[in-house]
């Protein structure tokens, strides 16, 4: 798709999507457009393949048939000099715009924070590379923020989360040959908000799509391994800011708490706020429940983090 095609759908999305957003977002402004929206390879992304054709956005606004992974920036009407890379969430089969991405920007835009949201390809859409796809794409992006912004943090739901907290404790993971000069950048992150992520692809927890695309029905415990985060948290991994409600019927509850204790054994500082209701998916806060107050926790973590950069 062409970047000119892709923004005009974006435009589309938000302003389709402006009524559900969630009550925790109802009071920000919403962009209604990026400021621009970047390729995140020149040409063909690492090994090729991909669907043809154009992008496919469900009735509720999530995207799929991604053949162009993107940036697209959100800019603040004043800029507090902090970036976050939002991925959203849909089980590596789709990916959560409306209901999670854009409500997500629109909060961070509102308080001063220009907002990345990530178009990453999706594993099982024919991609040469397979399971790495989504993240390749993710370390491309931090790569791409790093040559413009100073200071970088993410903010990942579900699937997103585990995409964007496997990214952060693997930064020095080689995914895909240097492309250009970009890809001299580290794939760093400052900090790290997981919010309802898978974390574990290890037994019990292997009933995901998650699971399904990236490790594969008939995995290995070394390959599960390989794809769980808990696994490659180290004392050098960024704060970790973690959320989950207590009847997650999709990423077991246990994910955060396991996030939690990789964590603590490295000595890295980690947040972790539980809910009793909210169930999964419920961006940023479900109406009705407790989850409308984790946006309150997050901006008190965000600022810290300004705080202890300056």
């Amino acid at each position: 798709m062409h970047r000119r095609s892709f923004l005009a759908y974006v435009i589309a999305a938000v302003i389709t999507g402006r009524e559900s957003l969630s009550s925790a977002s109802e009071a920000d402004a919403v962009p209604l457009s990026p400021a621009e929206v970047i390729p995140l390879w020149n040409g063909t992304p690492p090994g090729g393949g991909g669907p043809d054709g154009r992008l496919i956005s469900s009735a509720g606004g999530a995207l799929s048939h991604i053949a162009h992974p993107t940036l697209s920036v959100y800019s603040p009407a004043r800029s507090n000099g902090y970036a976050v890379l939002i991925a959203a969430g849909g089980g590596y089969k789709r990916i959560e715009m409306r209901k999670e991405a854009l409500p997500a920007a629109a909060w961070l835009t509102a308080r001063g924070f220009t907002a990345y949201v990530l178009t990453y390809r999706l594993p099982d859409e024919g991609w040469g590379e397979g399971s790495l796809v989504a993240l390749q794409d993710a370390q491309r992006a931090l790569r791409v923020i790093r040559q413009r912004e100073k200071h970088l943090s993410v903010l990942g739901f579900s699937a997103g989360g585990h995409l964007l907290g496997l990214a952060a404790v693997r930064s020095d993971f080689v995914s895909y040959p240097p492309t250009d000069a970009i890809d001299t950048l580290p794939a760093k992150a400052d900090r790290a908000a997981l919010i309802y992520p898978v974390i574990t692809l290890e037994p019990p927890y292997t009933h995901t799509s998650t699971h399904r695309i990236l490790a594969g029905t008939g995995a290995s415990l070394r390959q599960d391994a390989q794809w769980s985060v808990q696994n490659f948290v180290t004392p050098q991994s960024p704060p970790f800011f973690l959320v989950q409600a207590k009847d997650d019927p999709v990423s077991d509850p246990e994910n955060t708490l396991i996030m939690q204790a990789a964590c603590q054994r490295e000595h890295v500082p980690v947040e972790l706020f539980r809910y009793s209701r909210g169930g999964h998916g419920f961006g940023m806060g479900k109406p009705g429940t407790p989850t409308v107050e984790w946006p309150a926790h997050y901006a008190q973590w965000l600022a810290a983090w300004r705080r202890a950069e300056n």
